[in-house]
């Protein structure tokens, strides 16, 4: 049983991790495309256009992978995790449809219009089409999130003697407290993935010396976003869904933080340090004295439970894991503020374009936003666990129980050699579409 949980997770957590490292490029980078959509009609200058379609290439291919990777990840809902679906589905299977039908459905249809229909259409109904495309996109991450919050934070609900979760109340869905702080952290943490990939072609092509004026163009759009979105992921966005895990899962933030024991007087925030689970203590740690307890509670001296405070059974089942993919997340949060504001200081003394280690940091940043945006994302998964749905229902609950662990490893195999092909063609495309450059507008 434990072999076959544990091939379960790591399929889905395969699976998951892949598909979404294109659906977090697509949501900040829709909201980019409208921008220079705007830009245009204001401006008329072609640049801006230009500049949109360009884009809108990039996103359609991301659109693609994101499908293609997303429907196999859903269907594991029916195989691998089919009791979780058929106790939750009356729920889940409320948001998970609205994605489907009305998110995906305005988001793929609008794409088609946008990337081909210019010139039937004019530019303010080809800026509209842009604009629902950027609306699809996000609703799609709030339905999605909707969905997700529900799982950590279950709301409007009913069980059933069956043991049957159903649906009491949909608006509670929709007014969660988890919902809204996560989704916003979210977005704003697309938001950093796109405008680091815009800020890193940019700074591409102005170290080749091609297509400068587009670069500039990208650089500079690319470092203004990115700075404001990685501030809105730390405050206020970070900042509100820190406070819900310290409410509602306090065993988790304790391993978040590396608390294992509760301290008097205040706890420190841990800048360094390495999770001892045998001797419940963090190795060769560097901690500043009471500001964890400041950015919690607004007080130096209150107190933050550690996790000798809980049961051992609601103890998250991957503490080191949980830690370091906190302190990863956040750490790489910092770096960008720290960057980003280094990049629009230069830029407002008019010295960004010459400043060439910040080029260069930009384009070998470019991995990062990823990377902090999975660790983000485990951070939330590995935090709930073991519970599929927080406090009342265990992740080995969930499982399919005649989906034998040799199949699912089998076809975790099968996964990762695919999606190994598929990374490879996505990477070949796309990087033939950013070689080549923005197609200027014939006159």
């Amino acid at each position: 049983m434990e072999d076959m949980l544990f091939y379960d997770r790591m399929q889905f957590a395969f699976t998951i991790t892949f598909h979404y490292l294109f659906p977090q490029l697509t949501m900040g980078l829709s909201l980019l495309i409208v921008y220079f959509k705007w830009k245009f009609l204001r401006t008329k200058e072609d640049t801006y256009n230009d500049a949109a379609k360009f884009w809108m290439k990039i996103f359609a291919l991301n659109f693609a992978m994101g499908v293609v990777t997303g429907i196999p990840m859903e269907f594991q809902f029916g195989t691998n995790w089919a009791k979780f679906s058929e106790l939750t589905g009356g729920i889940i299977g409320q948001t998970l449809a609205m994605e489907g039908m009305f998110s995906f459905f305005l988001e793929s249809s609008f794409l088609g219009l946008f990337l081909f229909g210019e010139k039937l259409l004019g530019h303010k109904l080809h800026f509209l089409t842009g604009f629902l495309v950027f609306l699809g996109s996000w609703a799609s991450g709030y339905l999605i999130i909707a969905t997700h919050s529900w799982m950590q934070h279950p709301v409007g609900y009913e069980i059933l003697e069956n043991g049957k979760f159903v649906l009491t109340n949909f608006s509670a869905l929709f007014s969660n407290t988890w919902l809204l702080p996560s989704y916003f952290h979210n977005q704003a943490a697309s938001l950093v993935t796109a405008s680091f990939v815009v800020a890193a072609i940019g700074a591409f092509y102005i170290l080749n010396n091609k297509h400068s004026n587009f670069g500039k163009l990208f650089l500079k759009t690319g470092v203004i976003f990115g700075f404001f979105a990685s501030v809105i992921v730390a405050v206020p966005t970070g900042d509100l869904v820190a406070k819900n895990v310290v409410k509602y899962q306090p065993a988790t933030f304790a391993a978040m933080e590396g608390i294992f024991k509760t301290e008097d007087g205040g706890s420190e925030i841990v800048l360094i340090g390495q999770p001892n689970i045998l001797e419940q203590k963090l190795d060769n740690k560097i901690a500043v004295p009471n500001i964890l307890s400041f950015l919690t509670y607004q007080d130096w001296n209150a107190e933050i439970k550690g996790l000798n405070e809980f049961d051992k059974s609601v103890h998250p089942t991957n503490i080191p894991g949980l830690y370091y993919a906190y302190h990863i997340m956040v750490g790489l949060g910092t770096i960008f503020i720290g960057l980003l504001l280094f990049a629009v200081v230069q830029l407002f003394r008019k010295k960004l374009y010459t400043t060439k280690w910040i080029l260069w940091s930009l384009l070998f940043m470019l991995p990062f936003p990823y990377i902090a945006n999975t660790m983000g994302w485990y951070t939330a998964e590995l935090g709930r666990q073991p519970w599929l749905v927080y406090n009342l229902l265990r992740t080995a609950e969930g499982a399919s129980p005649t989906v034998s662990s040799g199949n699912t490893l089998f076809t975790l195999l099968g996964f990762i050699g695919l999606y190994l092909l598929l990374g490879l063609l996505f990477l070949m495309l796309a990087g033939k579409i950013i070689n080549k450059g923005p197609e200027l507008k014939k006159h």
